[in-house]
C-alpha cells in the first residue's frame, strides 16, 4: 500500500504541470464584461494621455492597473456610425450606417433608419452565451422602421437584455436654459422663408383690402393656407425637439419626455451600479455609454466649478468620477478579477463647439482636426484601456494601430462565442496582443470614411516599424490658418469645403503623429512605393464591399409623426415616471 502511495506522487506532480496557469483558467471561463464609453472626449483630455489640468484619476487608474493603447482609432468621426461599428465589428458603411449627404447622424427618435435588425452585435452573441446584456445610457442607433412599436432598431431588438437611457443622444436643445443646436442653420433658414411667405401673403391681403392689387380672395385664401401649412410642416417637428428627441427609456418604456436633466447623471450611475449588483452571480456584458462630455454638458452643481477648464472640464471630471463608482462598485462585489473593463470615447473632440468665449469641446492633444473630420488623427484617435488583473500586464503601453471594431471579436471569442460567418468582421481578436503572445497588430490597412467617402487609409508596415497615412481628401479649415471648420461648426464629407488630393498627402505617423510634415517624391525615397501599395489595398478592400439600404437617407432621417415614442397618446407626449407624476 506505501509502494502504491508513492508510485501516485509523481503521476500527481505531473498532472499539476499540466494544469493550465491561473491567468489561462480565467481566460477559458467567461469573464464579466464592463465597456465604458465616453462621447465626444478628446485624447487629449485624460491624464494619463498628457492631460495634466483636467483631473481623471480613476481612468488614470484603470491604465496603470491595464493596457494603454495610444493609436486606438474610431471607425469614424461622429456617433452614430462610429458607434455602429463599435457593435457590429464592421466599417459601417456595411451595414448602411455612413451618409451619402451632410446628415451624418441619426437625427430624430422619430426617424427610420437606424442600425439593421440583421445586423449582429456582439450583445446579441453574447446573449446567445448565456451573458446577461444590459445598456445604461446613450443609444443614437434608431428606435422604430414602420411603426411606434416595432422597435426593429431598439436595443432589445439588438442583443440586449436591459437598456435604461437615451435613445437619442444629448443634445443643447434637452437644456432649456441653452440656445438650439440641432440643425442650427437650417432651422433659420426656416423660419426666414416663413417670414418671407408670411409677409407676401400679408401684402397681398393689404394690397387687395386697399385695391392696389387686383387679387381674388380664393387666392388669398389659397396663399394663406399655404402659409400655414408650411409653418406647421416643419414647425411640428423642429419645434418640439425637446419632446421629441430629449426622452429617457426603461427598456421599451418611455419614462421621461422630456428628460429632466438635472437629475439623469444620478440615474444613469444608480442604474448601472444597480446592473452590476443585481448580475454578480453569472456572467453579464454592461455597456455604459456616457452622456459625458458632449454638450449641453449636463454636470451635477458637486462638480461645477471645480476645474480649471471651465463647465467642459467639470463635466469630464464628473464622469471620471463616474467611471471611479462603478470601479468600486465591481470591486465591492468581488468582481475585479473576474471581470474585463474597457474605457474609450466613441470620437475625437469637437474643436469648433463653443457659445461666444465659452469653449464646450474637447481637446486632442498634439492631433490635428476633431469631430467630424474622419482623415485627421484628432477626430479619430481616442482613449483606449483594458484592465483585467491577473490575465493583462499591468502597465502596458502598446502604440500599434488597434480599432474600436476589435472590441466585437474581442468579447466574441472571450465568452466562448462564434463570429458570424456570412458577412465581413473588420475587427480582431486583441486578446493575444495584449497579454504579449504575439508582437504586432493584426491590422495592415485602416481605411478612414467621411460618410461613404474614403478620406485617408493608414498602412501599418510591421517590417520597418512605419505607419504611412495617405489623405486623399481633406476639408478645408476655415478661417485661414484655424484648426477646423468654424464657419460652419462641422467639417463636411465633400463638396466645396474640401480639397482632394492627387497624388495623397503622404505621412508617416511614426515619426510624425501630429501630421505637421506632408512627404513627397523629393523627400521620401519610398514615397511612390507607398503610395502604390495604398492603392492596391483600397482597390482589395472596395471589392469586400456590397450594396446595402441607406439608414441615414433623407427619407429616413426625416421626423415621422407615426414613429415617434410617445408615453402618452400622440400628440400629447409627457411624463415623468421618476417622479412623482
Amino acid at each position: 500500500l506505501l509502494c502504491f502511495r508513492i508510485s501516485l506522487v509523481p503521476l500527481l506532480i505531473f498532472g499539476l504541470l499540466l494544469q493550465p496557469p491561473l491567468t489561462q483558467l480565467s481566460i477559458i471561463t467567461q469573464p464579466n464584461i464592463v465597456l465604458l464609453m465616453a462621447d465626444d472626449l478628446g485624447i487629449g483630455d485624460v491624464g494619463c494621455y498628457g492631460n495634466d489640468t483636467i483631473r481623471t484619476p480613476n481612468i488614470d487608474r484603470l491604465a496603470k492597473e491595464g493596457v494603454k493603447l495610444t493609436q486606438h482609432i474610431a471607425a469614424a468621426p461622429l456617433c452614430t456610425p462610429s458607434r455602429a461599428a463599435f457593435l457590429t465589428g464592421r466599417y459601417p458603411l456595411r451595414s448602411g450606417m455612413d451618409a451619402i449627404n451632410n446628415y451624418r447622424v441619426i437625427f430624430w427618435n422619430g426617424g427610420s433608419g437606424g442600425l439593421p435588425p440583421n445586423e449582429t452585435t456582439f450583445a446579441k452573441i453574447l446573449q446567445q452565451q448565456g451573458y446577461t446584456t444590459g445598456l445604461i445610457g446613450k443609444w443614437h442607433q434608431g428606435v422604430s422602421c414602420e411603426s411606434r412599436n416595432d422597435h426593429c432598431h431598439h436595443p432589445l431588438n439588438h442583443g440586449f437584455d436591459y437598456f435604461y437611457g437615451m435613445p437619442f443622444t444629448l443634445i443643447s436643445d434637452c437644456q432649456p436654459t441653452e440656445t438650439p443646436e440641432m440643425d442650427r442653420a437650417f432651422r433659420r433658414k426656416l423660419w426666414l422663408s416663413t417670414q418671407m411667405i408670411g409677409l407676401v401673403t400679408l401684402t397681398a391681403a393689404l394690397g387687395r383690402l386697399t385695391g392696389l392689387i387686383s387679387v381674388s380672395w380664393k387666392t388669398l385664401t389659397c396663399l394663406a393656407g399655404f402659409s400655414l401649412l408650411f409653418f406647421v410642416s416643419w414647425f411640428s417637428s423642429y419645434g418640439f425637439v425637446r419632446y421629441w428627441n430629449c426622452i429617457m427609456m426603461r427598456n421599451h418604456e418611455v419614462t421621461e419626455q422630456p428628460m429632466v436633466t438635472n437629475r439623469t447623471t444620478s440615474l444613469i450611475l444608480r442604474e448601472s451600479i444597480s446592473f452590476i449588483e443585481r448580475n454578480k452571480h453569472r456572467p453579464f456584458l454592461l455597456f455604459l455609454s456616457f452622456l459625458h462630455s458632449h454638450t449641453p454638458l449636463l454636470t451635477t452643481e458637486k462638480f461645477l466649478g471645480k476645474s480649471s477648464h471651465g463647465l467642459y472640464g467639470d463635466n469630464v471630471e464628473e464622469m471620471d468620477w463616474m467611471v471611479g463608482q462603478v470601479l468600486d462598485a465591481i470591486d465591492k462585489e468581488g468582481l475585479k478579477n473576474t471581470t474585463l473593463v474597457y474605457f474609450a470615447s466613441d470620437h475625437g473632440g469637437w474643436l469648433e463647439r463653443h457659445e461666444g468665449k465659452r469653449q464646450l469641446g474637447g481637446w486632442n492633444g498634439i492631433y490635428r482636426g476633431g469631430k467630424a473630420m474622419a482623415g485627421w488623427e484628432g477626430g479619430i484617435r481616442v482613449p483606449g484601456i483594458f484592465r483585467w488583473p491577473g490575465v493583462l500586464p499591468a502597465g502596458t503601453v502598446i502604440n500599434e494601430p488597434i480599432s474600436l471594431m476589435d472590441i466585437y471579436p474581442t468579447v466574441v471569442h472571450l465568452a466562448g462565442g462564434v463570429l458570424p460567418q456570412d458577412r465581413v468582421i473588420d475587427g480582431r481578436d486583441l486578446m493575444p496582443f495584449l497579454r504579449g503572445t504575439v508582437e504586432h497588430s493584426e491590422h495592415e490597412f485602416l481605411f478612414h470614411y467621411c460618410g461613404i467617402h474614403l478620406h485617408a487609409v493608414r498602412w501599418h508596415q510591421k517590417d520597418s516599424g512605419s505607419i504611412w497615412k495617405a489623405h486623399y481628401v481633406t476639408p478645408i479649415f476655415r478661417p485661414l490658418g484655424a484648426g477646423g471648420c468654424y464657419d460652419r461648426g462641422f467639417c463636411p464629407c465633400f463638396g466645396e469645403g474640401v480639397t482632394h488630393h492627387d497624388p495623397p498627402l503622404l505621412f508617416d505617423l511614426s515619426r510624425d503623429p501630429s501630421e505637421a510634415k506632408p512627404l513627397s517624391a523629393d523627400t521620401e525615397p519610398l514615397f511612390d512605393a507607398v503610395v502604390r501599395r495604398i492603392g492596391r489595398a483600397i482597390e482589395e478592400h472596395r471589392r469586400t464591399l456590397t450594396p446595402v439600404p441607406e439608414q441615414l437617407s433623407l427619407y429616413n432621417i426625416m421626423w415621422k409623426p407615426w414613429l415617434q415614442p410617445c408615453c402618452g397618446t400622440f400628440p400629447f407626449c409627457w411624463c415623468d415616471k421618476e417622479g412623482d407624476n
